[in-house]
């Protein structure tokens, strides 16, 4: 099976509201970066390009976006809330209910993907 389609199962398997948050961010990739490619490692999704740049996992009561290098990111409209103590990732966790901010986020992974090019 290929990658996409191991996603696409998984994002399917999730709870609702679990399943369209997690569909959302996989779309917001794929905004920030059209040359992002999906691969399943670790059996969660993972978002690569110059490297790998973010993984989106499922956990009982939330929605984990971990960045690879976030350690090196700027994070201006704070998003990282996760994973703070890491010495290379840090991460997003979004709890049911929760908003995102889609154009900080954006910024977030087209910034990852420039860090992977450097």
């Amino acid at each position: 099976m290929n990658p996409e389609s191991q996603i696409d199962d998984y994002l399917r398997s999730l709870p609702a509201w679990q399943s369209r948050l997690a569909t959302r961010i996989r779309a917001l990739v794929h905004e920030a970066d059209p040359n992002i490619t999906e691969a399943w490692k670790w059996g969660t999704p993972v978002f690569a390009d110059g490297g790998n740049v973010v993984a989106i996992g499922a956990f009982a009561d939330h929605i984990k976006v971990n960045f690879f290098k976030g350690a090196t990111l700027r994070d201006p409209a704070g998003l990282f809330n996760a994973g703070l103590e890491a010495k290379a990732t840090r991460a997003i966790d979004l709890a049911e209910g929760d908003q995102l901010d889609e154009a900080a986020f954006g910024a977030l992974v087209a910034e990852a993907v420039a860090a992977n090019r450097t």
